[in-house]
């Protein structure tokens, strides 16, 4: 009689492994799958983003050059330095390499 009812506990332990196991898988491809849907929503917002500074960065250009040649004075041009460097940086979040750099 106590061989029947280990025998079952047993069974019934290995069964409730399995499903323990198979929860556990369930969980990790959800959370994959949440996470590249994360990133491709970053990736999304970041392109979005570049269009509208890449205007904004054209346009300052084109200003702060004409401003510069008008008044004879190349420091005008200072705020381009910290533009492009927000602006590079945007373009490789959105269309380069960046997040593959970061995952490595």
């Amino acid at each position: 009689m106590g061989f029947v009812l280990s025998k079952a506990m047993n069974d019934s332990l290995k069964g409730q492994q399995e499903f323990m196991r198979l929860q556990m898988e369930r969980q990790l491809v959800l959370q994959n799958l949440m996470r590249e849907r994360q990133t491709a929503m970053q990736i999304a917002w970041t392109r979005e983003f570049l269009k509208y500074f890449g205007t904004f960065f054209g346009l300052a250009a084109v200003v702060l050059t004409t401003g510069a040649i008008k008044r004879k004075n190349p420091a005008v041009l200072l705020p381009m330095l910290p533009l492009s460097f927000v602006f590079s940086y945007q373009y490789d979040m959105g269309y380069g390499t960046l997040l593959q750099r970061i995952k490595g």
